[in-house]
């Protein structure tokens, strides 16, 4: 048998869940998918191993998932064979030694940059293109995430859909999910997996949920919002396994898992707030109406992505639906602490209709080249 191709992705942290998840995801499925022998060196072991917790904090070479994780460090040199696949994840650039070692080399690896997915339509263009490196004799190849089958496409695994739906139709393993988090059973009334960036319109948002005449669950990683919620509950913030309740409102604050835990919970609530770009692609493919959180950028650049995105999404879709969700995506990333609050029950109210559009463009973007499969094509033409 042919020895596993080897494939090194590099990723250094600036959102430190986002662009752990994405690399984590892919390198699994890179290994689980396609038998490949995945390298991932990461500059914060200890974020990743908050939802890969086969992984010791402080590791500087371990393995988990048949991924061997390798702490990238100013110490890094290279001390084993050049890989066949190399990939600069979100343009965080190559450690120079081994960037040197690959221009000397007799057949360099194959180097992807692997840019920050969007829904903007300049990246159709973009996508695949080669870019010769400023200093050194190496070409690089700009990969773009994203929504149409001119980019590189979404994560993906095989057998996503079958394994979401079996889960909804398995009450049992519902019923202990939420049992885990200190709640009897499934909730009643609207159940809500808030997973943001620090927020000024959440307490007002609580307000709004605790004193209205439906009954809402909230589960929340533990960290997340701490100072909003610490704000909101003056100072008793919940626990794991210990909800608040307030009003029609209880706040379950849930420890982080791991992602297929995460995946499933998402599968299992009414609408999933999620933020960077992880979880917001996880989000779209539960099939459930979310609220996006982008990664804050300067002039307000995350913006743009974001009504990009909804520009793509709502395509087709109702007048009032459209106009509903689009006010409280915008509401909810404004510095006004009361707009969401304010555009809270337009939205409310057409949530079915929006989660109905989320569910067909989860559909139709699955009928594309998933990110990895897509990549693996990629290079297999470039070795």
């Amino acid at each position: 048998m042919a020895p596993s191709l080897r494939w090194d992705v590099f990723c250094r942290i600036v959102d430190n869940f986002g662009d752990a998840g994405v690399c984590w995801r892919l390198a699994r499925q890179l290994a689980h998918e396609h038998g490949l022998a995945v390298t991932l060196w990461i500059d914060d072991v200890a974020s990743l191993a908050r939802f890969v917790p086969e992984l010791a904090r402080d590791g500087a070479d371990q393995a988990a998932a048949g991924i061997r994780v390798r702490r990238l460090d100013a110490a890094f040199t290279v001390d084993a064979p050049l890989p066949d696949v190399v990939i600069e994840a979100f343009g965080c650039g190559l450690p120079d030694p081994f960037a040197d070692a690959m221009a000397r080399a007799a057949r360099p690896p194959v180097w992807i940059v692997l840019e920050y997915l969007s829904a903007e339509p300049w990246i159709d263009a973009s996508h695949g293109l080669p870019s010769r490196h400023p200093r050194l004799p190496l070409t690089r190849w700009f990969w773009f995430p994203g929504f149409t089958p001119k980019t590189g496409g979404v994560l993906r695994e095989q057998g996503l859909f079958a394994a979401r739906d079996t889960f909804r139709e398995d009450r049992g393993a519902r019923a202990r999910q939420w049992r885990a988090l200190g709640l009897a059973n499934i909730p009643s009334g609207l159940r809500i997996s808030l997973f943001c960036y620090a927020n000024p319109a959440l307490p007002a948002l609580f307000d709004v949920w605790a004193e209205g005449e439906e009954p809402v669950t909230c589960v929340l990683p533990e960290g997340v919002a701490r100072s909003e919620l610490d704000r909101w509950t003056g100072g008793a913030v919940p626990h794991p396994g210990q909800p608040l309740t307030r009003g029609r409102l209880v706040l379950a604050v849930a420890p982080f898992v791991d992602q297929d835990a995460f995946d499933r919970r998402l599968w299992d609530c009414d609408l999933n707030f999620v933020r960077g770009e992880d979880s917001f692609v996880r989000a779209q493919w539960a099939g459930q109406p979310f609220v996006w959180h982008p990664y804050p950028q300067d002039e307000d650049a995350h913006l743009t992505k974001m009504d990009a995105f909804l520009t793509r999404l709502e395509s087709g879709m109702p007048e009032a639906v459209r106009d509903a969700q689009r006010a409280f995506w915008y509401a909810w990333n404004a510095d006004d602490p009361a707009a969401a609050a304010d555009a809270w029950p337009a939205y409310r109210t057409t949530m079915p209709d929006a989660g109905a559009f989320v569910r067909g463009w989860a559909r139709d973007l699955a009928r594309q080249s998933d990110l990895a499969g897509g990549l693996v094509k990629f290079c297999e033409n470039r070795l």
